[in-house]
């Protein structure tokens, strides 16, 4: 006989997940990690900027814990979904009493324009998995070619800004801002990995264009332009030529091109005030940029294939929550059931796509596992078939990972670094990974 206790399914391993489960553990429930991804961690480890070594290494170095604590197992190189190797109705079938999903925002967000279709023409999540090594994003190939257009005004442009600057050496980079300088969401400090190859003067010419156009609504021109600049004191050191410049107040049409983008056509904007709120309107100009490749750093969305309603790129969440945390909704709803369900839960960029940053995905995990105690102790404790478990996952024919084989990956990943005097060293495809994990038994 299973041991009767409570059980709970975190799919997802970045921190949401990782920190959902401990916060369970922790509580006595015994809980099941599934990871799509060999390796723990997310976009923690594979979304943040691979030079920042030691913010990853502090991390890895937590979600090693995580691992270790009593109450919870781990099953990586699994997916869960309606076409994965195991579905949500399968885990209610094994005995998990509730399931917390915290996979992110896996959908790419893209605008519906002519020309998506293009070589060169790439969402940027791909590209940030392509570069930090995650498979199969690992084993693609992205060219960028010369001239880059970067759609965004957040951290994610920069960081593949910094990516086109530092390691394609492009000869040009334009950041496309659908909206003004006074509204660009990113952080100084990321600014100043990339500031140095900032053209100055065409950043004063660009100013010069659309100075009216932010006075008109209230905005000073001066000092959105310190800001952008706030970063050259602690500017790091440049390794390229690569001429770097913002083109504000233009929101992309098209990409223009046969096989390959040639060009990205854009309609310049004018800022308007809507209850309270800075908008851009379109005033019908149009013009064409000269690039080789474009890539959309908009945000992202959540899988439509996981076995959730979604609503306007979320998880639809209960608008009533029956276990609120700090006011939030964790719990999934079926809109056109108009009701909860009950056994399923979202937490980290599954409840807010591309909300915050790990820290922000910490606390919702922990909130989110906390939400899923308050419901599991409305039920009687149960117990999971883990045999049923292991000869369900077997059946997808695929090698199940566990918190052993992740610490024996580490350990050869970091000797494979120390013999080739690397930082840091990753294997690119899974099945590397899977042979090394093998090898040594």
């Amino acid at each position: 006989m299973a041991e009767l206790n409570y059980y709970t399914a975190v799919v997802g391993a970045g921190p949401a997940g990782l920190f959902a489960a401990k916060e369970l553990a922790r509580s006595g429930v015994k809980v099941v990690i599934f990871n799509r991804d060999i390796k723990p961690g997310g976009l923690a480890e594979y979304g943040i900027y691979p030079d920042k070594q030691v913010m990853k290494e502090g991390m890895r170095n937590q979600f090693k814990q995580v691992l270790d604590t009593p109450g919870i197992s781990y099953c990586g190189n699994v997916t869960v979904g309606e076409q994965g190797d195991i579905s949500l109705a399968d885990l209610r079938a094994l005995g998990f009493q509730a399931v917390l999903v915290t996979v992110g925002a896996q959908g790419t967000k893209w605008l519906g324009l002519p020309g998506e279709h293009l070589k060169g023409v790439y969402h940027a999540k791909d590209l940030v998995y392509y570069y930090n090594r995650l498979p199969p994003f690992s084993q693609k190939d992205f060219q960028l070619g010369k001239r880059v257009a970067v759609v965004g005004a957040g951290n994610v442009m920069l960081d593949i800004a910094r990516y086109a600057i530092q390691k394609v050496k492009a000869d040009e980079v334009i950041a496309v801002v659908r909206r003004g300088p006074a509204e660009v969401k990113f952080d100084r400090k990321e600014m100043e990995y990339v500031v140095r190859n900032l053209d100055e003067r065409a950043l004063e010419e660009e100013f010069q264009r659309i100075g009216l156009v932010m006075t008109a609504i209230g905005q000073d021109p001066a000092a959105a332009r310190a800001t952008i600049l706030e970063a050259l004191p602690k500017a790091q050191p440049s390794s390229s030529t690569t001429r770097f410049r913002f083109e504000f107040l233009v929101s992309p049409v098209a990409m223009q091109g046969d096989e390959q983008v040639s060009g990205l056509e854009v309609e310049d904007n004018l800022l308007v005030l809507k209850d309270g709120e800075v908008k851009a309107r379109g005033t019908g100009n149009k013009r064409v940029l000269k690039v080789d490749s474009v890539v959309f750093a908009i945000g992202d969305t959540v899988d439509d294939h996981f076995g959730l309603p979604v609503v306007q790129g979320e998880y639809a969440k209960n608008p009533e929550p029956r276990f609120p945390m700090e006011g939030e909704s964790f719990e999934t709803f079926d809109p056109q059931a108009g009701k909860v369900i009950a056994d399923v839960f979202v937490a980290g960029w599954s409840r807010r796509a591309s909300t915050g940053l790990v820290g922000y995905a910490r606390k919702d995990g922990t909130n989110g596992a906390r939400a899923v105690l308050q419901y599991l102790q409305t039920l009687t404790p149960g117990g999971m078939d883990e045999y049923g478990l292991r000869k369900r996952l077997r059946q997808s024919g695929k090698p199940v990972v566990t918190q052993v084989d992740i610490r024996k990956l580490a350990e050869i990943e970091a000797d494979v670094a120390r013999h080739r005097g690397l930082p840091s060293y990753k294997f690119a495809s899974n099945e590397e990974m899977l042979e090394k994990i093998m090898s040594i038994g």
